[in-house]
């Protein structure tokens, strides 16, 4: 049985055991140690797993630190903060942070046998970091932890590649919740920056409130494309395998990347014709075949996706408008004065 399959195993064991214990001391025997002993460690052996070992701290003498893993030459490598599994973990990582720092360990572990931090010193040498490279919880174990908490298995346990890793963990996470707040709403520089190679304008702040929902619109959409893609290479997969038994129900794929085209297309005229607009509102009706795109409630330009074609409507009336085939909605740039006329003559009209 490999690492992954004996860590869930043990995590079961923790979800039976967990509402039963009562004690810290109950917690360290039950939860914690066998925790350790799956990690390869030798909890019985106090020239390797060091219960109660001395950290002064300043005047603080004789302060002890429930569990220390040392190297052959009794150095502390880890240190090991242990509470009741009942216990919230939030107030108690100062006390750890202190031993850290009278020791050589290089990690700290601040765990109540059900969640396990873990701690290096990142940001500054010798002294630990306030956030935890490393979360684990076992109630709720991600598959993506579990190759990072492998690697404190003693057989595998190296202090430079660990503390790499670690600080890979560290700019990862702090990637993705950058990521997942531009997502939800994307910021000024942000938004500047995605403009950067597409956008030869000046970007003036209401250029960027213009931009503003078609990056968060693309962003939300790429995201939809990946999750249909894997979707799709899984279905095709299942697919290609002989069928013995009854045959799956079908999953529906959603397609919204018409929608987001035909959105894209709106704020591509809308910044094209910025300048001529005059303060007025720029809108769009959206139906099967047809985009229309409206200025001072009167269109402005339309895309009849059947023809493929562009009509411009430069007189504020059905009679004078320009009709051009066009390959795809990108060829709209090719009329920017036009458009640019259109939308002139339509707002001095007001």
């Amino acid at each position: 049985m490999g690492f992954s399959e004996r860590l869930k195993e043990f995590c079961n064991r923790v979800k039976t055991l967990r509402s039963k214990i009562k004690t810290e001391e109950a917690t360290k025997t039950s939860l914690i140690m066998p925790f350790f002993s799956l990690l390869g460690y030798d909890v019985f052996n106090p020239l390797e797993f060091v219960p109660e070992y001395t950290a002064d701290v300043g005047i603080k003498k004789g302060e002890k630190v429930d569990y220390a893993i040392v190297d052959k030459k009794q150095n502390p490598i880890i240190l090991i903060e242990a509470k009741f599994c009942g216990e919230n973990l939030d107030k108690h990582s100062g006390q750890l942070f202190r031993y850290f720092a009278t020791t050589s360990a290089k990690f700290g572990i601040l765990t109540n046998g059900i969640i396990y931090k873990f701690y290096t010193d990142l940001e500054e040498l010798n002294k630990m970091d306030k956030s935890p490279f490393l979360v684990v919880n076992l109630l709720s174990l991600k598959d993506n932890v579990i190759p990072y908490l492998q690697r404190f298995e003693k057989s595998a346990f190296n202090v430079p590649v660990v503390t790499a890793k670690a600080n890979e963990l560290r700019y990862s996470d702090q990637i993705k919740q950058f990521l997942s707040k531009q997502l939800t709403v994307p910021d000024d520089s942000f938004i500047v920056h995605v403009m950067t190679d597409i956008y030869s304008g000046r970007k003036t702040q209401r250029v960027i409130e213009d931009f503003r929902p078609l990056v968060k619109g693309a962003f939300t959409q790429l995201i939809s494309d990946k999750a249909n893609e894997k979707l799709k290479s899984a279905m095709a997969a299942e697919v290609s395998e002989p069928q013995v038994e009854e045959k799956p129900a079908p999953v529906e794929v959603v397609d919204n990347s018409s929608n987001m085209e035909r959105l894209e297309t709106f704020f591509t005229v809308k910044t094209l014709i910025h300048d001529s607009l005059n303060g007025q509102a720029l809108t769009y009706e959206d139906s099967k075949n047809q985009l229309e795109i409206l200025l001072c409630d009167k269109w402005l330009c339309r895309f009849n996706y059947d023809e493929m074609t562009l009509y411009i409507n430069l007189k504020s009336g059905d009679k004078d408008e320009i009709k051009r085939k066009i390959r795809s909605a990108d060829d709209v740039h090719f009329y920017k004065n036009l458009l640019c006329q259109a939308a002139q003559k339509m707002t001095d009209n007001e």
